[in-house]
């Protein structure tokens, strides 16, 4: 009898879940089949294409270094420092996660626009935020940074700080013991948070059109194309994203198994 009712309950979890999965999976799945191969073709030929794509995976991938290196440290002393202020500072981060995209992009252009100081300081430097890439980058940034973050702090936050003491204890400084000790144990957390933020900087669109509308990344380019060409022309740009997308990801998770299977620095 629980044999049935677990049987019954596991049909009605699949029926269930089918209707999300096919929710997310049908738009998809008509969106690539409306495209003939000869138009995905030419789209792949096209310069203006290749060139976005490229500067999107670029961008989003620089903004995830630039919050590695930042955010992994932020991460450890959010798991392990009580000090005034940390809701606050948890708080802010979490910020760009619920704040309207295209409002992050005017606050980033009220901070870093040509005529503030930040955008003058960096002038100076012969760096610019508006429309260009560095823009692009820290839009990317602004709004994805809190999934490394708080991944990473998880990550942390799961790792006995007695390991850390007796890694100190054997002689271990404190730059040694978070090398040999929480970092790595922390690693799957950090990888799974940074793969996320890459992610997630892939599709932003309305903090980056705000700031950098040119040099266009994919989305801006998607819907430029879709509002001066139609339906038809854009189309198969949205299907070119979504199959590179599709095997990008579905080669991260088989990687991520493998390593899984094989030790403990995975994903």
């Amino acid at each position: 009898m629980r044999e049935l009712l677990a049987d019954r309950m596991r049909i009605a979890f699949v029926a269930l879940g089918s209707v999300l999965v096919l929710f997310v999976a049908w738009p998809l799945l008509r969106t690539v089949i409306a495209s003939t191969p000869a138009s995905l073709w030419e789209t792949i030929l096209d310069d203006e294409v290749r060139d976005s794509i490229l500067l999107t995976f670029g961008a989003s991938l620089a903004a995830t270094a630039i919050a590695f290196v930042s955010g992994v440290p932020l991460a450890y002393l959010l798991a392990r420092v009580d000090f005034p202020g940390k809701r606050l500072v948890e708080g802010v981060i979490d910020v760009p996660v619920v704040v309207p995209h295209s409002a992050a992009g005017i606050a980033l252009l009220m901070a870093f626009g040509r005529r503030t100081l930040l955008g003058q300081a960096f002038g100076l430097l012969d760096i610019r935020f508006v429309s260009a890439v560095p823009g692009i980058i820290i839009a990317m940034l602004f709004v994805s940074l809190s999934f490394l973050v708080n991944a990473s702090r998880e990550g942390f936050e799961a790792v006995e700080p007695r390991l850390e003491r007796v890694a100190r204890t054997l002689g271990a400084s404190p730059w040694r013991a978070f090398w040999s000790v929480s970092f790595p144990l922390a690693w799957r957390s950090i990888l799974t948070g940074m793969v996320m933020m890459w992610a997630r900087g892939l599709s932003e669109f309305g903090a980056v059109v705000i700031l950098a509308y040119h040099p266009m990344v994919a989305p801006v380019l998607l819907y430029e194309r879709f509002e001066s060409f139609g339906l038809d022309y854009s189309r198969p740009v949205a299907t070119l994203m979504i199959l590179i997308c599709l095997v990008t990801f579905v080669a991260l998770r088989a990687t991520a198994k493998s390593r899984r299977e094989g030790g403990p620095w995975v994903a």
